[in-house]
């Protein structure tokens, strides 16, 4: 049986014909609307009916749907997405009409944490967390072998519980909030605070930024850390301590057997994950006397949420 995921970000939308084995066979591409909800579902049936349109005959026999937003208990309307600006939008029931298939919609980190859960770093456990690292912070839980939604649909924001009390304040209207501390933007603050205060120890990641604090970018930050910079380093020991702490906390609470890392920042690889694992193992509640989760990279990357969105839509 072949399904079709569709990825919906701020500047793209993906499709992709998957397999029952997570492969994609075929793959589309293109722009994401702003902010016009019929402009959107036009786009998704216009991806599905070009991937259609290719194989040799109509086996495709459902589509999922996955978007960066608070998504229903039913997978049928997308709550609140901002940066899509969708509200209470019926995206199901839009795009079902155009393309006569069965439709799912989920949101995206849980297409993503389901698609490694069965196919990626997470395949063969039954208990799992993935974290999203990338500008903000997201989340999926599978749980007992099954995507752990909520109630209501947006569990797993995991981003958004609080790790420091009237902490930095987040874009959600809260403050202290994980994400404020370890993700992709939270390492781009570290390194631009150094730049500005000490740029004698900051002198690599200034000159690649040409010589401008405010220049200083993920990409930069790499790439000093991977010559070894003790400034760059210590920006990602700082930031991947954080990501330790919080995974500890969630551990507390969920008893994984795997976390999972995913997103831009998860890319440098060791340099996140080793402090990542060290302050995770340091923070563990019940240590020694109980059994530490796993820590692990994702594998899938950037096509996670076609992957997931499809094996969903074929459940």
């Amino acid at each position: 049986m072949l399904t079709i995921g569709v990825d919906i970000g701020g500047t793209k939308v993906a499709a992709g014909v998957v397999d029952p084995d997570g492969q994609i066979l075929d793959k589309v591409k293109y722009p994401t609307p702003s902010g016009d909800p019929g402009q959107l579902a036009e786009v998704v049936a216009k991806a599905v009916e070009e991937l259609r349109g290719r194989r040799p005959d109509d086996t495709v026999e459902a589509v999922g749907v996955g978007v960066a937003g608070f998504v229903d208990e039913d997978r049928a309307t997308v709550q609140v997405a901002v940066n899509l600006g969708l509200r209470d939008e019926p995206l199901k029931e839009r795009v079902r009409r155009r393309i006569e298939l069965p439709v799912v919609i989920e949101n995206d980190a849980n297409a993503a944490a389901w698609a490694e859960a069965r196919f990626g770093a997470g395949r063969g456990s039954d208990h799992i967390v993935c974290v999203t690292l990338g500008t903000g912070i997201g989340g999926g839980l599978v749980l007992g072998g099954r995507l752990h939604r909520g109630r209501y649909g947006v569990a797993a924001e995991v981003g958004h519980y609080r790790v420091v009390q009237n902490g930095r304040r987040c874009a959600c209207g809260d403050q202290g909030c994980w994400e404020q501390y370890a993700s992709g933007t939270a390492l781009v603050a570290e390194g631009r605070d150094l730049a500005r205060t000490d740029p004698v120890r900051a002198a690599r990641m200034l000159e690649l930024a040409g010589g401008d604090a405010d220049r200083v970018d993920g990409e930069c930050m790499t790439r000093a850390a991977l010559e070894g910079d003790t400034g760059a380093l210590g920006c990602f020991e700082r930031v991947g301590e954080w990501v330790g702490i919080g995974l500890a906390d969630l551990a507390a609470i969920l008893d994984p057997e795997c976390f999972v890392l995913g997103g831009g920042v998860s890319d440098t690889g060791d340099i996140i994950l080793g402090p990542a694992r060290e302050a995770f193992e340091r923070n563990l509640s019940g240590r020694p006397n109980r059994r530490p989760a796993q820590v692990r990279l994702a594998e899938l990357g950037g096509e996670a949420g076609i992957v997931g969105a499809a094996d969903l839509a074929r459940r």
